[in-house]
């Protein structure tokens, strides 16, 4: 007799949905924080000589004792902090959970937020409790307290600035988040290098908290490389459940080499920052389009019919992310990731055609120029 997967896969795994990635072939792509500026010249030439004689005959050195080195100068890792590594910060994060994962254990985070903290829990057999953030997506402390003490969370998961809504929550409010947590808090700081707020420095001040970050978002996506650090207990811990050679060797080389040059990650930062704030000024001119306030990559708005305006500006070839449907809070909302100036002109026209808005009397100064 030959097993069919409804036999032998999980009943609730057979019931989740795969992460959907879009196809984005020919087109403007705004639909996943990435950094949308190319390294420059000369380091990229740098990074091809690297490549060209690197050993990937050979297994990668699995502590990547070199690229934490780089790591620990370049982002500003407390001395007495240890580094765990991973495939991108997703690995990460189904790392922690895999290793908190006691029978009964609850995995907590405030929602909406980045979808993996619910997805990696339930794979992992756990329980997941998302508390609502208050209708402008700040983080509603009292509730989220009383949460806590009702399900005595093993892991809280803390998106900061939070995806998908871009803000920051009060520095207050996460630092009574810390002291009353009953178990971890794990502080995603993915998008720190755009709103220049972390906990990183305060790693010794919570020993309860892993500050976790990814290179992803400053403009090296595809080499998958997330990182975490917290006190030496939690990462010795985390990393018996890491696979072996998990970072590969062109990871380590090239992430090395560019974190290097980390004014070219600061500049790109300061660019995208600087069009996040000339895009937020003409999409609250457009009529029907609302705009909440942003200090990552991205901009969160909701406008009449999110799934119109999501399919209309796929045919203007520009791809963003329709996240209508996926919680409460987000019913009609859109988000675009933050591209370059000529990417943002043409999701501005695109828009501006959609909605019916006039081109008329715009004024060169609100134009993302």
């Amino acid at each position: 007799m030959t097993a069919s997967p409804s036999q032998i896969i999980r009943e609730d795994i057979q019931a989740m949905s795969a992460y959907a990635v879009q196809s984005s072939a020919g087109m403007v792509k705004l639909d996943a924080m990435e950094n949308p500026y190319s390294l420059p010249e000369p380091l990229r030439q740098e990074i091809a000589s690297l490549v060209a004689t690197s050993e990937i005959n050979r297994y990668p050195d699995s502590v990547a004792s070199n690229l934490k080195d780089r790591l620990r100068q370049t982002m500003v890792i407390p001395t007495g902090a240890d580094i765990l590594l991973g495939n991108g910060s997703d690995e990460i994060i189904q790392i922690i959970i895999q290793a908190c994962a006691r029978p009964g254990a609850v995995i907590m985070a405030p929602t909406p937020t980045f979808v993996m903290y619910r997805q990696y829990a339930l794979i992992a057999g756990l329980k997941f409790v998302g508390v609502p953030l208050a209708s402008d997506f700040s983080l509603d402390l009292d509730r989220f307290l009383a949460a806590m003490r009702e399900h005595n969370p093993a892991v809280v998961f803390i998106s900061y600035p939070n995806n998908p809504s871009g803000n920051l929550f009060s520095e207050k409010s996460i630092s009574q988040v810390l002291v009353e947590a009953p178990g971890l808090v794990v502080l995603d700081e993915a998008y720190q290098a755009f709103a220049g707020a972390t906990f990183m420095s305060r790693l010794s001040d919570f020993p309860n908290m892993i500050a976790l970050r990814t290179v992803s978002k400053i403009g090296l996506a595809g080499l998958r490389l997330g990182y975490a650090a917290g006190l030496s207990g939690w990462i010795e811990e985390f990393n018996k459940v890491r696979s072996p050679y998990n970072v590969g060797v062109l990871t380590q080389l090239v992430a090395e080499k560019v974190l290097a040059h980390n004014s070219v990650i600061e500049r790109q930062a300061a660019d995208i920052c600087a069009e996040r704030e000339k895009l937020v000024m003409v999409l609250k001119s457009i009529s029907g389009i609302t705009p909440f306030p942003s200090v990552a990559n991205f901009i969160l708005a909701r406008v009449p019919d999110a799934s119109q305006v999501f399919e209309a500006l796929r045919q203007h070839n520009i791809l963003i992310k329709n996240l209508h449907g996926s919680h409460p809070l987000l019913d009609n909302c859109l988000r675009f990731t933050i591209g370059t100036t000529v990417e943002n002109d043409l999701l501005i026209s695109a828009l501006r055609t959609i909605l019916g808005a006039s081109n008329h009397g715009v004024e060169a100064a609100d134009r993302v120029r």
